[in-house]
């Protein structure tokens, strides 16, 4: 007979956990469920005509390079758009063309971290990153922050040993807080002084409202950093583009765990991306996101503040206005727990993240996430009112 086969899993393999978020998403598939949960761009930004435009264009004018195995570094042309649209000198043969920002992260923790090497993370900070690290078997610190920036006295007594330290300054996932200039400064000056890499995960750094962020962490000390950027906020997430932009002495090891994982990313969908953008497209797009988001924000801000007025400590929440993005963070009152709203949520038909699995260290219970982006204007107004009265069902059902 037969003996059925053992399959002895890797070690690694016990931290790779499923993603929260994805999870809850499952919930917001029930009919009805307006959906505040998921980190997904809006599909009214997707520019469909161009991409139906480029497909023919890239077919007809390169079919077997576009079909063809690839270069591992990227599509050179895309390579020197990326390189160009940065607002630092970049090499393009910085330039490392990833299958999405996450494929970026995985490869800085294969290249970065041994087993019990510690990384330093904000707190809160982006849960893919950590799901990211994690297989590598790291020991994760949290360092204080506070709206404007990270607190440096507490970087400072966490710093001694640390591969890296991982930061998304502009319009964080998950709080939708953004670094000031003078925290970057600051944080970029000590991070030199203490010869700490930074990691720059900037996926959202496009979508500001009134005002464009500061300049970026890498653009004070590139040889120190480690940027990573995305075209699935600006152009369409389906496409999995990417891409990290690396000082020579961790570009080499980067590209060889690229080919490693995928040999590379997909040429055809470069040769897309470079085609739409190749007349400056992005900067006639990129406007109308930000004026679409900056609607929904304000319309969320609005059922807020009609739906919990301040001074009702029982049933009240707080919360935060981003100045650009696609989140919102909130809190609420003493003594109740955002994962056990949760369900009281669902049953009047609203969705969102919790905070607490966006903590390495000790989360905030009382906390959650609320993105703004995909539900239209009617149905934030809706939805907020329905997560106040499933926030009123869940206080009614308290301990006096």
């Amino acid at each position: 007979m037969t003996q059925p086969s053992t399959w002895q899993l890797a070690r690694r393999a016990a931290k790779m956990n499923p993603s929260v978020i994805r999870e809850i998403l499952k919930v917001t598939e029930r009919p009805g469920i307006i959906s505040f949960a998921g980190g997904l761009p809006s599909a009214k930004t997707f520019p469909v005509a161009e991409f139906e435009a480029a497909c023919a264009k890239v077919l007809h004018d390169d079919p077997a390079g576009a079909l063809q195995y690839a270069a591992s570094e990227g599509f050179g042309p895309l390579r020197d758009m990326v390189a160009a649209m940065l607002p630092w000198d970049v090499d393009p043969a910085q330039i490392l063309i990833t299958t999405g920002s996450q494929q970026g992260l995985d490869l800085v923790a294969k290249v970065l971290i041994d087993e019990g090497s510690k990384i330093l993370v904000e707190s809160p900070t982006y849960l893919g990153a950590v799901m990211a690290f994690m297989p590598m078997e790291p020991n994760v610190v949290s360092v204080a922050n506070d709206t404007t920036g990270l607190d440096l006295a507490d970087l400072r007594s966490k710093a001694d040993g640390a591969r890296f330290l991982y930061v998304l300054p502009n319009f964080q996932n998950p709080t939708g807080r953004s670094m000031s200039e003078a925290s970057r400064a600051a944080l970029s000056a000590e991070a030199a002084r203490l010869g700490l890499p930074l990691i720059e995960d900037n996926p959202y750094g496009d979508l500001w409202f009134d005002q464009p962020p500061p300049a970026p962490l890498t653009a004070r000390n590139p040889d120190g950093c480690i940027y990573l950027g995305s075209f699935s906020k600006v152009l369409a997430p389906g496409l999995r583009l990417g891409f990290i932009v690396a000082p020579q002495a961790v570009y080499p090891k980067l590209l060889q765990a690229k080919q490693a994982a995928d040999l590379h990313s997909p040429g055809f969908n470069q040769r897309l991306i470079a085609e739409v953008m190749k007349d400056g497209f992005l900067d006639r797009h990129v406007p109308t996101i930000r004026a679409l988001y900056k609607a929904q924000r304000d319309a969320m801000l609005e059922a807020l503040a009609r739906e919990f007025p301040q001074g009702d400590a029982e049933t009240s929440l707080t919360w935060n206005a981003p100045a650009g993005g696609m989140f919102l963070w909130a809190r609420l009152p003493q003594g109740m727990n955002a994962v056990d709203l949760l369900p009281f949520a669902v049953d009047h038909g609203v969705a969102f993240v919790p905070g607490a699995p966006f903590y390495a260290g000790e989360s905030d219970e009382r906390s959650m996430r609320l993105s703004f982006v995909t539900p239209s204007v009617e149905e934030i107004h809706r939805g907020v009112t329905a997560l106040a009265q499933g926030l009123k069902a869940y206080a009614a059902q308290l301990p006096a």
